[in-house]
């Protein structure tokens, strides 16, 4: 028979592990627990801040275009009183 690559463990196996950590950590563990605990708040905090980054980003509008005073292609001077080109 051929094992399945991925294993998942019953309740045996959960029970087993549960007492395999209780006896290494023993009068630790509730203080492992707590900073696993504030571990998650963080990378959740960090999450949100992304988001939020993310959001903001979204609803500002483009960037406005530039009123170039020298043409960027050839550099020469640019009358801004003249119609632009793609006027028509």
């Amino acid at each position: 028979m051929l094992f399945p690559l991925a294993w998942i463990p019953g309740p045996v196996e959960w029970i087993m592990i549960g007492g395999i950590a209780l006896l290494i950590f023993g009068k630790r563990l509730p203080e492992v627990a707590r900073n696993m605990g504030k571990g998650v708040v963080e990378f959740k905090k960090g999450l949100k801040g992304i988001e939020d980054e993310v959001d903001i980003a979204g609803t500002q509008p483009s960037r406005p275009q530039i009123a170039y005073k020298f043409d960027p292609h050839t550099g020469k001077p640019i009358d801004p009183n003249a119609a632009p080109p793609n006027a028509g």
